[in-house]
Parts: C-alpha cells; structure tokens; sequence
C-alpha cells in the first residue's frame, strides 16, 4: 500500500509542477483538466503523509520496546503501540477505499428531471411532491435550483419539470434517486376511499462543462416561443422561451423559466450540452450497473427504486432494503439517511471489486 501511495504522491508533485508551467496555463482545457485531478489527489495526499507518520511512530515505539530498560518507559511504549496498530489498521481499511477510482462526474452539477408516469393526475401531483420534497433537501444543502423547463398537469402537479441543481458535489450524492418512484395513495379524485399505485420517474445527470462536449453551433437550430404559465406581463407576448434542436442527434431541448431570451438560451444549451455527454456517459453507466445493485443503469429508467406507501406511512427503497416509517418527514425533504444508506452500500460493494481483481 505505501509503495501505491508513494507513486500517487510523486503523480501529485508532478500535477502542482506543470500546473506552474506557462505553457501549461495557456492550454485552458489542460489547465481545467490539471487543476480538477489535483484537487481530487489532495484528500488521499493528505491521508498519506498522517498514515506515513503513523508507521513511524510505531517503529520508535517498537524500538523502545526492545531497547529500553526503564520499566515506566517500556509500558508506555506498549500502550502507544497498540493504539497506533489499532489507527494503522482503520486508515488502511480507509486509504484503501480512498484507492479504489471513483465516478469521474461525481463533483458536478447536476441536471435533475422528474417526469409523471403512470397514473394520470395522480402521477403528476406526485411528481410535483416529489419536486418540493428535493427542492426542500436542496435548500437544507445550501445547493441552488434553477428551473429549466416545466410542464403543469391539468389539476397541479407537473406532467415534467426539469432543473439545473449547482453546489458541492451535487451528482455524486443526488446520482441514486434516477429510476421509478412509486406512490400508494388514496387519491385526491377518488371517492370509494380505495389505494392506487402510481408512479414518477427521476433523472439526474451530470451538468455536462464546455470542456466535455464538442458542441458546434453550426448544428443547433434555434426557434423562440411565448412562455406559458406563471411570470406577469411579458408570459404570453413576448418570444424569450427557447428550443434548440441538435440536428445530428435529433435532441430536443426547451427553456422557457427566464423573461430574457439569452437567459434562456444559455440555461437550454447547458441541459443540450449534457443530454449529448449523457449519450457516451451512459456506456459508464451501464457496465458499472450489472455489477452494483444500488446503481440504476439509465438504460434501465423501468427500474423501481423506491415505494412511497402513505396508508403505512413507510418508504422502502428496494435496492437495499431501507425502510423508513415516518414518510411525512421523509416527503419534508429528510433524505439524507437514505443517501447515505446508499453510498455505504456502494463502498461496501466497490470495495468487494477491488479486493477481488
């Protein structure tokens, strides 16, 4: 493990110098691609240097173990040792995670869809639940939301919504909730007082940079529209919504949030950028799919992830068998445990692979 960590080191010394390097710094996309590794090599430099001090430290305590005479000194040596054995032992069990590569994309934004499925009006007043339920957990984050595009269903609820979430490491925590949410509800329209299953499904991607698409605007066709919905006297008379149409592609994509067309414009072209990334992040995503279970391949959207059962006031999420009976707090934006359940449980699966290969 030392020899590892050591060449990781000398990989970062090797980063900090061409990031000095004139040359370097004129190349914008080297420079972005530099500074981006250097920064993810910081957290395991750091371990590196404290586990580095550790194993000193209990070679001096076994040297004054067995050359020290003094009584007082020697047992003061086999305390410190154990305790250092027992540390040695959990920063290797943690380095070693630390070692295993992780999703490239996790420290991105993200672009995070919600879409009504089956179940008619249900299914959109459950997908606008679920909207203010995220939308809630984002305002605990401190994470800022951007509404992109949005589609109302006829008795609230949104038939689509989609958002531009930007903070610390957004997609490598929100990256779990794409699949097929279910809700077992009496429904508001219901009058015999039965249960009905509906369902919504969440997207979320990685918010594609400048840097990782080649996006020509020779290939983007631009039409303008009225906005429709909320947003005062310039809604319905003036064109600012956008739709750009990626010809190659056929990729549609609208923005219609802002008042002004450039707005727009810039906030359609970020989500166009990322459904064109999504195309070739999607291979990643699959094959690390068939071996994770707490992954949902987005070449698989059909997957059931979660169960919102509000006659029981319980939510299970079937990927890893996490059931929590309080969903009032869970629909008020309490998600975390549930995320962090998740990635536990992905760590605990990464590292199964890397101790098997």
């Amino acid at each position: 493990m030392l020899e590892k960590l050591e060449a990781i080191h000398e990989k970062f010394l090797e980063i900090e110098k061409q990031m000095n390097d004139p040359e370097v710094m004129n190349d914008m996309k080297h420079y972005v691609k530099l500074s981006k590794d250097y920064k993810d090599l910081q957290p395991i430099i750091a371990a590196y240097k404290e586990y580095k001090n550790v194993l000193e430290n209990i070679e001096n305590a076994k040297f004054v173990l067995n050359n020290e005479k003094d009584e007082e000194f020697k047992e003061m040596a086999k305390q410190e040792l154990g305790e250092l054995t027992e540390k040695r032992q959990q920063m290797e069990d943690d380095i070693r995670l630390m070692l295993i590569p992780s999703d490239p994309q996790d420290g991105k934004n993200a672009v995070f869809e919600i879409r009504a499925g089956t179940g008619g009006d249900e299914a959109c007043l459950f997908a606008g639940d679920l909207y203010r339920m995220y939308t809630k957990f984002f305002e605990k984050k401190g994470w800022k939301t951007e509404i992109v595009d949005f589609t109302e269903g006829t008795v609230g609820g949104y038939k689509e919504i989609v958002l531009n979430v930007s903070g610390e490491g957004v997609y490598g925590q929100m990256k779990y909730e794409s699949g097929v949410h279910r809700v077992q509800r009496v429904p508001q329209t219901e009058t015999q007082g039965r249960v009905h299953t509906s369902a919504a499904s969440v997207v979320v991607l990685p918010e594609a940079e400048e840097f990782d698409v080649d996006l020509k605007m020779s290939d983007i066709r631009k039409d303008t529209f009225c906005s429709s919905g909320p947003g005062g006297q310039s809604v319905n008379t003036t064109y600012s919504a956008i739709r750009l149409t990626h010809i190659p592609t056929g990729i549609v994509v609208s923005c219609q949030d802002q008042k002004s067309q450039i707005k727009n414009f810039d906030k359609a072209l970020t989500v166009l950028r990322t459904r064109l990334f999504e195309l070739e992040y999607n291979k990643y995503l699959n094959e690390i799919a068939s071996k994770r279970k707490t992954m949902v391949s987005t070449g698989d959207r059909s997957a059931k992830i979660r169960t919102y059962n509000y006659p029981q006031s319980r939510v299970t999420d079937h990927r890893i068998n996490w059931t929590m009976y309080n969903l009032p707090v869970f629909m008020d934006g309490e998600i975390q445990d549930v995320l962090d359940a998740l990635q536990l449980a992905e760590n605990a699966e990464r590292l199964k692979e890397a101790v098997g290969q």
